[in-house]
């Protein structure tokens, strides 16, 4: 082994057996340098791989100190409860001690000039950074047109409330789709229309004639990991949508708020097919780190640039957040966590599956097949009472969503589905619950 090697392994050696405690100034350089034997470059360049493991942060004028292990401040789950319903993600897989390092180097960095009001674009060198970090998803815009909003549901309000160069008004939504944003439409009473979306897809032909009536501003949609069924469009979907779009002069506004959970390495997005400037994309950072953080990216199509920053008007989206997260992207913690995270939730829904295989046998559940994302929608029987069964299985202590809440009010044609998100479920729990909800159903259908 080479001596740098055999340094960085008895350094990295010493964090994981304590000797170096968390929050613990590591010696200096020169003093580390004499006590292994070794030049100061040795060490410096030491230091810094484990810094970029993230085992090790730096403080300017100060030092490097050891990074706190997770398990020695995060809460204690409620382990009696099992919850299904939650969308947020698991609060032991937050990234809080990273992204604190990360705020602190912003900090750091930027000084002074992350206080103020800032552009409504966004921090220029955040959107410079996501040009290369959307390019992944093979998204690739310009930074001029990507702009920062706070959190995607920004951006969709927006996009409903502004006028599009078609001239056209009505907004194409799915049924059933993102709750929040159907509530948003109804109450600001912006004139909708819907397509039919069940596990299987939407009907491409149905799709057409409703872009061929030349009412529709743009498609509101969720390409994968669907909001509430948790399944993906076919290739030939997402390229059968751009072709129409542009053939009919509708946008297609693209929520892809759940790309970095996707396994489906070949998944290109409906943009990547767009051939006439007719897709927005819109990609959120909260379900990779944190609710609270409020950040997202809208890729937008050059035509309708200058009315969607008319609308946004000023700096609403804190610069120390985007600041924090451009060094989290830079210094790979943002890769590395996504594939935590995606393995972690990988694994519950293959729990899941393999629960829904063992206590499902009569049949009486169609879960959509779903093995990346955190929803899966359980459809349930016409018989079933879905609110005295909602109510039962909480008092079991599981936690279940309806899909009432997924439609339009006045939407007559609903699925009776529980929306079950695997987000906070933990792994030891799942079998559990599902054997309850298959109980609960059989019990509620009278079978």
């Amino acid at each position: 082994m080479k001596k740098y090697d055999s340094i960085l392994s008895d350094m990295e050696q010493k964090i994981i057996d304590g000797q170096y405690s968390p929050g613990q100034k590591l010696p200096s350089v020169r003093s580390a340098a004499e006590l292994y034997g070794c030049s100061i470059s040795t060490i410096i360049r030491a230091y810094t791989e484990l810094e970029k493991r993230h085992s090790i942060y730096s403080i300017p004028q100060s030092g490097f100190y050891v990074v706190e292990k997770p398990g020695d401040w995060r809460n204690p789950t409620d382990s009696e409860t099992i919850d299904f319903a939650s969308a947020s993600p698991d609060l032991n897989v937050f990234p809080y001690l990273d992204f604190q390092h990360c705020l602190n180097k912003a900090i750091d960095t930027y000084k002074y000039n992350l206080f103020t009001y800032g552009e409504p674009q966004g921090l220029e060198t955040l959107r410079r950074t996501l040009v290369s970090h959307l390019a992944g998803d093979q998204v690739f815009a310009k930074a001029e047109r990507i702009i920062v909003t706070s959190g995607a549901q920004q951006a969709l309000e927006i996009l409903a409330k502004m006028p599009f160069p078609n001239g056209k008004e009505m907004v194409l939504v799915e049924q059933p789709s993102y709750d929040l944003y159907l509530r948003f439409l109804e109450a600001e009473g912006i004139p909708v229309c819907t397509i039919a979306r069940s596990a299987a897809g939407i009907d491409m032909r149905e799709l057409e004639e409703t872009f061929r009536s030349g009412r529709i501003k743009y498609f509101y949609t969720m390409s994968r990991n669907h909001n509430p069924l948790g399944t993906s469009f076919s290739t030939e979907e997402r390229k059968t949508i751009a072709r129409l779009a542009g053939k009919y002069d509708v946008y297609v506004v693209e929520d892809d708020y759940m790309a970095d959970l996707g396994a489906e390495r070949r998944f290109d997005p409906i943009y990547a097919y767009d051939r006439t400037s007719h897709v927005v994309y819109l990609k959120s950072f909260s379900k990779i780190i944190f609710p609270g953080l409020r950040l997202g990216a809208a890729v937008v199509p050059e035509q309708l640039l200058k009315t969607f920053q008319d609308y946004k008007r000023y700096g609403d989206t804190s610069l120390l957040s985007q600041a924090a997260l451009e060094v989290y992207i830079k210094n790979g913690m943002y890769e590395r966590h996504k594939h935590k995270i995606s393995s972690q939730y990988m694994t519950r829904l293959h729990a899941l599956n393999e629960a829904v295989k063992r206590y499902n046998d009569a049949g009486l559940i169609e879960a959509s097949d779903v093995t990346s994302g955190v929803y899966i929608q359980f459809k349930l029987p016409r018989t079933v009472n879905i609110d005295r069964l909602t109510k039962r299985l909480a008092v079991r202590n599981i936690i279940v969503v309806s899909g009432k809440r997924y439609y339009l009010v006045d939407y007559p044609e609903r699925e009776k589905f529980l929306r079950i998100s695997i987000s906070r479920a933990q792994p030891e729990q799942i079998d559990e619950g599902v054997k309850a909800i298959v109980e609960e159903v059989k019990r509620g259908s009278g079978w």
